[in-house]
């Protein structure tokens, strides 16, 4: 099912966008034209799962094909400015990767964009398989001033702080396509290239191209718990819908278009101000609010147009497949929890049983997805959903199927205990409460 040549690859993360938010997933508003086409022209998932409600434990997930439970930085929800100088918080440079799989079988490897998987000098891009690197260490950063949180730069060329004025979303984008650019002749002499564009967009602070005078305002107060609204979010979204516009062109103009593999995700559920509908909760949740993110896939020498699919999936299942299409087998020492989605790629009716499990030290909530039916904990109650029927987790059927919460309950019991525990000094950081604003 590979392609010949092997494909380039390109995978896009949005950070805290909503399942709601672009219009191929119902969004309100029209902010995202080009996504929308690459969906129409490509397959979309309606059933895709991010591996966390929040940011850098995702990313643990998308880099290693495994759950994130299995490492000690993605036990912290997420990882905070405070982890600079520390030696465990991050991805260890000895762990295989996507990047550093995909690198051993010959493919030029960069990230653009945000990383956020711990420090340097023990952690960074470059350390874990990427040949090149251009983009913050951190969660978050002002779109302007690129100061992270604390109010320390926070933009990166390879290990090297980085001076260059513009709005963040605009520069990620520019690399975007200088590096397709300068990886094209490469790419069509076999020496493909697998590409990670990960956007900050639309993460706060609420800044769109046009609000540079809000940044000197924001220093040390990046959460931006005074500002924002749904119409500056919006345009935040359509300036990186923007940016992936000129990168498709890019693709198009070097004549890498047809086995070129697009991926296009969020890192975790919506925020403040997204459109989760009609899913309830967003970021930090387990809800579906919380995990149920946009999967969009464009692969014209594999994909036909205008696919759509229910088969259930996360993060790592969308790495694992990345390494299959590539036809890079994991290492053996670090067996994948991901499972290859190629054969839906290729036929979109596809569908394997994939139970998808989660958990939080923040409320301490638990979470199974199997089949048509999740299992939920939150702050100790219970439930039980029919995901088929009742999207919006609003009709509990735990009393009314009390053999079916019990079959869930002991199935993520036995999952969690195939996992590390979580360590007793793991972090939840949370950017605010209800005091700030009312519950979602």
């Amino acid at each position: 099912m590979t392609a010949s040549p092997r494909p380039n690859i390109i995978f896009i993360v949005a950070d805290d966008l909503g399942y709601a938010d672009l219009g191929c997933y119902g969004g309100r508003a029209p902010v995202s034209p080009v996504l929308d086409s690459l969906a129409a022209a490509g397959i979309r998932f309606t059933q895709g799962y991010s591996n966390s409600p929040v940011c850098s434990p995702t990313r643990f997930a998308l880099m290693t094909a495994r759950y994130q439970y299995r490492l000690r930085g993605a036990a912290e929800e997420p990882i905070n400015s405070k982890s600079r100088g520390s030696s465990t918080l991050g991805l260890p440079p000895d762990h295989p990767t996507l990047p550093s799989l995909l690198g051993q079988s010959g493919y030029r490897t960069a990230l653009i964009g945000k990383w956020h998987l711990g420090y340097p000098p023990y952690f960074g891009p470059q350390r874990s398989g990427y040949e090149e690197f251009y983009g913050p260490m951190s969660g978050g950063v002002d779109y302007f001033s690129h100061c992270d949180s604390t109010g320390r730069k926070d933009l990166w060329l390879g290990e090297q702080v980085h001076q260059e004025t513009g709005y963040l979303t605009d520069l990620i984008s520019q690399r975007a396509v200088d590096y397709v650019h300068r990886m094209a002749s490469g790419a069509r002499e076999d020496r493909p290239f697998f590409l990670s564009l990960h956007y900050t967009a639309p993460h706060w602070p609420w800044e769109s191209r046009d609000d540079a005078a809000l940044a000197p305002q924001l220093e040390g107060k990046l959460f931006h718990l005074h500002g924002g609204n749904i119409h500056t979010y919006r345009r935040m979204i359509h300036h990186m819908d923007e940016g992936i516009g000129q990168l498709m062109r890019a693709v198009q103009e070097n004549g890498l278009s047809d086995n070129t593999l697009v991926v296009f995700t969020s890192d975790n559920g919506g925020e403040r101000f997204s459109d989760n509908w009609p899913l309830v909760g967003g970021k930090m949740d387990l809800t579906e609010g919380g995990i149920r993110v946009p999967w969009i896939a464009h692969w014209p020498a594999v994909i036909a147009t205008g696919r759509l699919s229910d088969q259930p999936c996360m993060t790592m299942d969308w790495s694992a497949t990345m390494l299959a299409a590539a036809g890079v087998s994991a290492d053996a020492d670090y067996p994948l929890d991901g499972v290859s989605l190629l054969p839906v790629l290729a036929r979109p009716g596809h569908r394997f049983a994939r139970p998808l499990y989660w958990r939080m030290n923040h409320r301490g909530q638990r979470a199974l997805r199997d089949g048509e039916w999740k299992y939920l904990v939150v702050d100790g109650n219970e439930y039980l959903f029919h995901i088929a029927s009742d999207e919006r987790e609003r009709a509990n059927l735990a009393h009314q199927q009390p053999a079916r919460l019990a079959a869930m309950r002991e199935a993520w019991v036995r999952w969690n205990d195939s996992m590390p525990a979580i360590p007793a000094d793991a972090t939840v950081s949370l950017g605010y409460s209800l005091k700030d604003m009312p519950q979602r």
